[in-house]
């Protein structure tokens, strides 16, 4: 019996209105992948999410900082099954946000105890993506819908930066970092720009032999 190719799982990371979701869009819609965005707001633990998220008919002060990193954490977890069942399937998955964003969301909060090993330990065993690409986009404040949600604020933005570049750079893998990542600056490009960029990392990706997952 031949044994089914599994997918690729490719994640797009970046601070908000960068671009991921346009471009994760665009390559689920041209290159039929299997496109899950998160958080993901509709799945019961993901409404809850979404009122915290856009502050509307909720109380935050109802939950602590660790109690809505967890919420993040379980949301990714209630997709995990279904996530790895259709790369099993064969299918291409493209994700938008990860664990990085819940990570770095979380530690530039600057909460005591709620350090790096804390915020990461929820996620461990979970699917690691085959390519994480990081975009860049110095001007994504301009951007239309920018302040719409609780984080979308420029000092919430810088701090989280900053923790993403030092995940980047001193937390993660560096086999990792040389072999399944990439970072995108798409300043000032405009949407097909960034898209032909893009899309030659993930073909790359695809092309490439490989039937063994990894894990956080």
């Amino acid at each position: 019996m031949v044994e089914t190719k599994r997918g690729k799982l490719i994640l797009i990371e970046g601070l908000d209105r960068t671009g991921k979701t346009t471009q994760c869009e665009l390559i689920s819609k041209r290159n039929n992948y299997k496109y899950y965005k998160f958080p993901n707001r509709e799945t019961p633990i993901g409404k809850i999410i979404n009122s915290y998220l856009s502050q509307q008919n909720y109380d935050g002060k109802t939950l602590s900082d660790q109690s809505i990193h967890l919420l993040f954490s379980s949301n990714r977890w209630e997709l995990q099954e279904e996530i790895k069942q259709n790369l099993l399937d064969g299918k291409n998955i493209i994700l938008d946000r990860y664990v990085y964003s819940g990570v770095a969301y979380s530690l530039a909060k600057g909460i005591e105890g709620m350090d790096y090993e804390w915020c990461f330990g929820c996620d461990r065993g979970l699917v690691k993506p085959d390519l994480t690409i990081f975009l860049i986009n110095t001007g994504n404040a301009d951007n239309d819908g920018f302040g719409d949600e609780i984080y979308e604020k420029k000092e919430i933005q810088a701090k989280v930066r900053q923790v993403f570049e030092t995940i980047f750079t001193e937390k993660e893998k560096k086999e990792y970092i040389k072999d399944h990542f990439k970072q995108l600056d798409v300043t000032g490009l405009g949407i097909e720009e960034v898209y032909e960029k893009v899309e030659s990392f993930v073909k790359e990706e695809t092309n490439k032999d490989s039937n063994r997952f990894m894990y956080f």
